[in-house]
């Protein structure tokens, strides 16, 4: 699996799984919102280059950049699927599914990022259709001139646009998440605290077709 594909996937869902704060306005637009988060991580990553190794430095980068922007509960939601109802799993056993989950990815994210290397990025025109859940579309600039297509999927959060999930090439990150959970909940028979305990999101499973 390449940096840029792990810098995008880790990136986002290390960020969906954090802090509910927020500084975009309720006024800002979408698209508008999405290119300033990705020029804030571009603008770190550019900094602080020479010291992307240092665990200190990567999650620096990750509290500024990334976390304050996502919907924690919205991707633990997607994730879980089916089992985040009363049916399956408990309010403590979903809490707990959130924090293991956010810090699997985010030790992912700091391996992603340490990758680095001078990354771009494009904006697609966007169109306001007053969707629940605006999608704004991004090419990721990579070597050899290729692109990377990626979809942010956003929802308004208390007048806060926040990222609820993201497509990359084609393959949407909580769907494959979601199936990978889905698996670790069969091979734990049901029992849904070794199910959360265990599971682990498969970056390599975020791959071009």
């Amino acid at each position: 699996m390449n940096a840029t594909k792990t810098i995008l996937w880790a990136s986002t869902i290390a960020g969906m799984l954090a802090s509910s704060l927020s500084f975009a306005a309720p006024q800002e637009t979408p698209p508008d919102f999405v290119k300033r988060i990705a020029d804030q991580l571009i603008a770190q990553l550019k900094q602080n280059k020479a010291q992307l190794q240092n665990p200190a430095v990567i999650n620096k980068i990750v509290s500024q950049s990334i976390e304050p922007h996502v919907d924690a509960q919205g991707f633990s939601r997607l994730v879980m699927g089916q089992y985040y109802s009363n049916q399956y799993s408990t309010a403590a056993q979903r809490a707990q599914f959130t924090q293991n989950f956010r810090e699997s990815a985010i030790n992912t994210y700091a391996k992603g990022l340490a990758k680095y290397s001078n990354e771009g990025f494009s904006l697609r025109p966007y169109k306001d259709t007053g969707a629940q859940y605006p999608i704004v579309m991004m090419d990721f600039k990579i070597a050899n001139n290729n692109k990377v297509p990626v979809a942010f999927q956003l929802v308004d959060k208390n007048n806060q646009w926040k990222i609820r999930n993201i497509n990359v090439s084609g393959i949407d990150l909580a769907l494959t998440f979601r199936d990978q959970f889905k698996t670790t909940v069969q091979q734990n028979g049901g029992n849904m605290d070794k199910a959360i305990a265990s599971f682990k999101p498969n970056a390599d499973a975020v791959k071009d077709k």
